[in-house]
């Protein structure tokens, strides 16, 4: 992969990262990259170890923890701040990333983080498939 298209990906997941809640699929990701669908999907799993889709379903799982532990909107509104359009295939992918669903999550008390600063928080919570190793849990 040529450093021209690393880029051009790299703009794309922080396209992704700006604009979550935003109605985002491969194709305008990949026109945005100057890409075909098929090589931007290819290539952006070839670089960041992971799915443009899942990419962006992870952003929008972590935000909604962020809007859930907050407790002043409920699931539904929740699933359609951070962008999705199926409060069933949110609550599903919530479930795989986080361990348990929104609304168990969302009436679990959260002020054993509430100390923590806000970059460690994000670190330790960021939501991970399968219980991947990837980040330590929280002490």
């Amino acid at each position: 992969m040529n450093l021209e298209d690393l880029v051009r990906l790299r703009r794309a997941r922080d396209r992704m990262d700006r604009e979550y809640a935003e109605p985002l699929d491969v194709t305008a990701l990949a026109r945005g990259a100057h890409m075909s669908p098929g090589h931007f999907s290819r290539s952006f799993r070839a670089a960041f170890g992971e799915t443009p889709y899942s990419y962006l379903m992870t952003r929008r799982v972590e935000r909604a923890k962020a809007l859930l532990r907050r407790g002043d909107l409920s699931v539904t509104e929740v699933c359609f701040a951070v962008g999705c359009t199926s409060l069933g295939s949110f609550s599903t992918r919530f479930t795989e990333l986080v361990g348990e669903s929104p609304s168990a999550y969302r009436a679990r008390d959260h002020g054993d983080t509430a100390a923590l600063p806000a970059c460690i928080s994000k670190i330790h919570s960021r939501p991970v498939k399968n219980g991947d190793p990837r980040t330590p849990p929280l002490p």
